[in-house]
């Protein structure tokens, strides 16, 4: 049986992994800063599936906090066979504020954090010689909105390149580049998504099954649904000055919902 760490393991995306993991009765060690949703969240899944669930609280913002849970995923005693690097959430500053806390924040637990938690599990499941590294980008990196985009396409970079200093040791790296999915992660963010179409929308735990079809397979990065499929194979062999006019309609059709 497996181990699977998932960071943001409490709600939206993570809360799916976590779910999918238990039912095909792997261990589970959810990382999540909130103490008292961390602890339902475990009672719950030791009680609907019978796993064993560890819990970590830790705001990964904070450096210190980000180590701990690194020195988790290269413990020996127990060790983690599956890591997803799930925290996240949307950063709707501007580009020009001269405060950049916001972007600060976002840089911690967005790319500071995958960096350091993904190579702490490459390290410890290389020397095990297999293992599995999940990092959640977003079809968002594919368009030019915000720093939003900009971290989430260092996501799918990072994890490609990962994947590629990783070849031969057993561990696989996959970026998951989910488009719009139902979650609170938009209602967190302030964002009603009225204007998208209902069809677009992605259910959670259909996509997380998906992705872990893409991870049987060996893929490395994964895009649930056809539907997002095409939209990224159409955003990607796009001229990027088209791609930017379309950023900035998204971008301004995003504001009027707010």
């Amino acid at each position: 049986m497996h181990r699977a760490l998932i960071t943001g393991g409490t709600a939206g995306i993570g809360a799916a992994f976590a779910r999918a993991f238990a039912g095909r009765g792997a261990s589970l060690v959810l990382v999540a800063r909130d103490p008292s949703r961390l602890d339902e969240s475990a009672a719950q899944l030791r009680r609907e599936y019978g796993v064993e669930v560890e819990t970590i609280v830790a705001d990964l913002s904070d450096r210190e906090a980000q180590q701990r849970v690194a020195d988790r995923l290269v413990a020996a005693t127990n060790p983690v066979d599956v890591l997803v690097n799930n925290a996240g959430f949307s950063v709707k500053a501007s580009l020009l504020e001269e405060d950049i806390s916001a972007h600060d924040l976002g840089f911690e637990v967005m790319i500071r954090a995958v960096l350091k938690l993904g190579g702490a599990a490459g390290r410890g499941m290389s020397e095990r010689g297999r293992g599995w590294i999940i990092n959640v980008g977003s079809v968002s990196a594919l368009v030019t909105q915000n720093n939003y985009s900009a971290i989430k396409a260092w996501v799918g970079n990072y994890s490609e390149s990962l994947g590629v200093q990783l070849a031969g040791t057993g561990v696989q790296v996959t970026a998951l580049m989910p488009g719009w999915v139902r979650t609170e992660f938009h209602n967190r963010a302030g964002i009603k998504g009225s204007s998208i179409p209902g069809v677009l929308w992605l259910d959670a735990d259909r996509l997380v099954e998906e992705c872990l079809r893409d991870v049987a397979r060996g893929k490395p990065v994964s895009i649930p649904s056809l539907r997002w499929k095409g939209i990224a194979g159409v955003l990607r062999t796009t001229p990027r000055g088209i791609v930017a006019r379309l950023s900035a309609r998204l971008s301004h059709r995003r504001s009027r919902e707010k």
